[in-house]
């Protein structure tokens, strides 16, 4: 027998082993894999009572690492994608209702409110950070701001009845 028909046996052997234990065309990988590595490496076995055991030896090897592969990259706990479900982005009318009602009464409640407490909460829309807002409403201390900012959270509550929600 000479050694093209001992690579051929052998690649047959090899594959049929791999295909038992992963799919088919990563069997055919791994065999050719297997004999570039007998051909580079291990020229000087030319026996076939020792090429079986030596490839299907390396070809344990390369599923073993082929296997730790898929598991470092998560193949084995793939969700597929017909099973997740999507959330629904879009709002809902009664959702649209509510907001539409809660940005009118705050805006009923913001013309209410002082000039100051407006002007305070156009610049953190915009924003600016407290120092930012200190310098530009000319305050001493930025404890001031503070307060301005809280009493006038409150106060804005306050004329939105103590909630954010409607009541109704």
């Amino acid at each position: 027998m000479d050694r093209d028909d001992i690579l051929r046996c052998l690649r047959e052997r090899i594959v049929a082993f791999a295909a038992s234990r992963t799919q088919r065309d990563a069997a055919e990988d791994l065999a050719q894999e297997v004999l570039i590595l007998l051909h580079e490496k291990y020229a000087q076995v030319t026996r076939l009572e020792e090429l079986v055991p030596l490839s299907l030896q390396i070809v344990r090897f390369k599923l073993a690492g082929l296997h730790r592969k898929a598991q470092r990259r998560g193949e084995y706990t793939r969700v597929s994608v017909d099973e997740i479900q999507i959330p629904n982005l879009d709002s809902s009318p009664l959702t649209l209702l509510e907001r539409k009602q809660m940005t009118s009464r705050l805006a009923a409640a913001l013309r209410q409110s002082g000039e100051r407490c407006r002007s305070l909460f156009r610049m953190k829309l915009e924003g600016k950070s407290f120092p930012e807002i200190q310098k530009e409403m000319g305050a001493r201390s930025i404890n001031t701001i503070y307060t301005w900012d809280s009493r006038c959270r409150k106060h804005l509550l306050e004329l939105m009845e103590g909630s954010w929600e409607s009541e109704s």
